[in-house]
């Protein structure tokens, strides 16, 4: 039987997770969708504020309860946020992983959304075997993020002192962010709501091949151009056969972000030593590395393939 899906999107306020994780619950046929604003109000109602005064707060305004200021007296007032945000987190996180748990029982899948999913605090790993969890953190431009937050705070008539709270707001998108990459939790630019769930489904959806290229360096453009940025796939990991070894050197890289690869490209271009090093790593291999790749649907996937023999950039033994 198939394992139930338990998806996790987290995200500050304003970064758009709860259209992201209606539309991905829709797409993959997910009943229940529970926002973790709901799950914070339940346990409110059983822990008092006398006894957890954070939890009581909003996330981003959580650290003005904190009894031990004193100690974050020589960091930044980002430092503070982050604590408060944490510690209100903290009292939410049981009960999310109780939802969980009911939901793994009942072989129910489940969607939950919230600023509470911090990564590092949600033991996801329990509960591998018997669920086909995915983790994800959203994210966006500052630009763009608070011209979101401003939007979304006026539509649910929380304009004022709620608008007030955009640079705590901010604070708490790089910290998930940062807490993200270092749980390696997928991070995703959530720039368009369609590319954002085709990154999602790339790690959900087993859609995935092997595929052998053959080409120099200044051809990786176009491979990242037709597998991340056209068709929403994700390089898992690159495998070099270098002549004299067994076994291939294998690197993972898991790259699925279009605004990271261009980075990685640009960062490449403008550091020569970095470029002459993996220019010799494709010299070693005759130009010759396979790549795990993955696709958000069997289509895409093909149309990868087809892309990929038509520019000429699969490998033939022949050559």
């Amino acid at each position: 039987m198939r394992k139930p899906y338990v998806i996790l999107i987290g995200s500050a306020s304003g970064i758009g997770k709860s259209t992201v994780a209606s539309e991905l619950a829709r797409e993959l046929n997910i009943k229940h969708l529970i926002e973790t604003d709901f799950i914070r109000e339940i346990v409110r109602g059983i822990i008092g504020p006398d006894y957890a005064p954070a939890l009581h707060k909003s996330s981003f305004d959580a650290y003005t309860t904190l009894r031990d200021k004193e100690r974050f007296r020589n960091n930044n007032i980002e430092s503070l946020i982050c604590a408060g945000f944490e510690e209100h987190a903290s009292f939410v996180i049981p009960a999310v992983e109780k939802v969980i748990e009911r939901a793994v029982a009942d072989s129910d899948d489940v969607t939950i959304e919230g600023v509470h999913l911090l990564p590092g605090l949600l033991d996801i790993e329990k509960f591998e075997e018997n669920a086909s969890i995915h983790f994800f953190v959203l994210s966006a431009e500052e630009n763009v993020h608070k011209e979101r937050f401003v939007k979304r705070a006026m539509e649910v008539k929380r304009g004022g002192k709620h608008l007030e709270y955009f640079r705590e707001n901010r604070v708490i998108h790089d910290y998930l962010v940062r807490k993200a990459r270092e749980h390696d939790v997928p991070v995703i630019n959530n720039d368009d709501i369609r590319c954002t769930i085709k990154r999602m489904l790339s790690f959900i959806r087993e859609n995935c091949a092997e595929v052998t290229l053959q080409h120099p360096v200044e051809r990786l453009g176009e491979v990242i151009d037709i597998i991340i940025k056209r068709h929403g796939g994700r390089i898992v990991d690159v495998s070099y056969p270098i002549p004299g070894f067994s076994q291939p050197l294998k690197r993972e890289v898991n790259v699925y972000d279009p605004v990271e690869a261009e980075r990685f490209l640009k960062r490449l271009n403008e550091s020569p030593k970095r470029k002459r090093d993996l220019e010799r790593l494709y010299t070693l291999s005759d130009n010759i590395h396979s790549h795990r790749i993955c696709a958000p649907d069997p289509e895409s996937l093909q149309e990868i393939l087809n892309e990929l023999k038509e520019k000429g950039l699969i490998y033939r033994e022949e050559n």
